[in-house]
């Protein structure tokens, strides 16, 4: 099962409503969110999910998000987590809407991503 996300979130639109006050536009995870099409990737994962049944999937950026960062780095699946866990501009790459303390996701369920 899988709903949708809604819009992706910016750092350059809506500031006053943004989580992560003080993210460097600069900086390269903030720069890359920008240039991929979330939306679009959004639509054609949310087509994979058929079933009505069973836990809703994680997000789209969430996934694809996680899976960038843990190739781009060569991170195991464990030292994946515990980055975006611990990095705010990991934390708005994946489309988190403000800093958390907590994983957002178990390293067994990048298995699923």
């Amino acid at each position: 099962m899988y709903r949708p996300e809604s819009e992706q979130i910016s750092v350059f639109e809506n500031e006053s409503f943004f989580q992560f006050q003080g993210l460097n536009p600069d900086n390269d995870w903030v720069r890359l969110a920008k240039l991929i099409p979330w939306e679009e990737l959004e639509r054609r994962y949310a087509q994979t999910f058929t079933s009505k049944l069973g836990n809703v999937g994680k997000p789209a950026r969430m996934a694809l998000g996680a899976l960038i960062i843990k190739e781009r780095y060569g991170f195991s699946d464990e030292d994946t987590v515990q980055e975006i866990r611990m990095n705010p501009y990991l934390q708005f790459f994946i489309g988190l809407p403000a800093f958390q303390h907590e994983a957002p996701f178990d390293a067994s369920t990048m298995t699923l991503f």
